[in-house]
């Protein structure tokens, strides 16, 4: 009898000690961490539009991007040729630009972006592309850009006119490791109106862009834009009649030389800021009004070791 009772309380503590090591280790298994979508984009700009990465924390990011002039102009002949399809025409638009991250989800910027404009923003990242703890399907920034000329014009007194702004909520998704694309809706305001019917102080485009990884260190991107109002009939102080051209297209190469990032793109553009680009564009796709480009972009890390 007490040899049975023996082995029956000597089963109960086996029992007891397995049961409480399957619950210690119940207890301390790791919670999944979330695997966030890296690179969806090369670069915080796709070609002309922002992406929706910013540089790390406590990076520099120096960005050097040039316009030039249409590959060929109607009438012009054989000047085009002389021209080196305008990249020979004198006339590029350089846009220079310093940004830096001071926390993870916060980027801020300053440029010189031709023409007597400068501009400032702030981007910030919102929410992640993840899996794992949480599964989010998209990456999300919200970029805000202010801009003034500061070109001498006898017509504007109060230096508040000067302003325009653009803001762009970006919503990105990376459906492969060689296919990311983004949307990007946009709101430019200018602090005074034009002259002549159809204005507003806003303006409103909506966007994409996309991103093929065509090879380890080489993409494919793509852009395009439609400017939703005011871009007819706009009447200057003279009273001529203005037109802009709605549509904005850019294609690209990027070549990632682990260095540098270079990107060569052709575009229905010849400006450099984003406030001409999307409201006051002055080239038309139907009079095949597009022209060369390309954008350096360099990194540098600031933290101490």
């Amino acid at each position: 009898m007490k040899k049975i009772v023996s082995l029956t309380l000597f089963a109960f503590a086996l029992c007891s000690y397995a049961v409480a090591q399957d619950s210690a280790a119940v207890e301390t298994k790791e919670a999944p961490t979330p695997k966030y979508a890296r690179a969806t984009f090369n670069s915080t700009r796709i070609i002309n539009m922002q992406s929706t990465e910013i540089v790390s924390k406590g990076a520099l990011e120096f960005m050097i991007s040039h316009h030039f002039s249409n590959i060929w102009n109607k009438g012009a002949g054989s000047e085009n040729v002389g021209q080196l399809f305008g990249l020979n025409s004198g006339v590029a638009h350089t846009y220079m630009s310093f940004a830096y991250s001071p926390l993870d989800w916060l980027n801020v910027g300053v440029a010189a972006a031709g023409s007597s404009k400068y501009e400032g923003w702030l981007k910030f990242r919102l929410v992640r592309q993840q899996t794992g703890l949480r599964n989010i399907p998209v990456s999300v920034s919200l970029y805000s850009m202010g801009n003034i000329n500061v070109a001498k014009d006898p017509d504007i007194t109060f230096a508040g006119n000067r302003l325009s702004f653009v803001n762009q909520l970006l919503i990105a998704r990376k459906f492969s490791p060689k296919l990311s694309v983004e949307l990007i809706p946009t709101w430019v305001h200018f602090n005074i109106v034009p002259y002549g019917i159809n204005n507003s102080n806003e303006v409103f485009s909506v966007g994409f862009g996309a991103k093929y990884k065509a090879k380890p260190k080489m993409n494919l991107t793509l852009e395009y834009s439609r400017q939703l109002n005011m871009y007819e009939n706009i009447i200057t102080k003279n009273g001529a009649i203005l037109n802009y051209y709605p549509n904005l297209l850019a294609a690209g190469i990027e070549i990632n030389t682990g260095g540098h990032l270079f990107q060569f793109f052709v575009g229905s553009t010849t400006s450099a800021s984003n406030v001409d680009q999307l409201a006051k564009n002055t080239s038309s796709i139907k009079d095949g009004n597009f022209a060369f480009g390309f954008t350096i972009n360099r990194s540098l890390s600031l933290k101490k070791n």
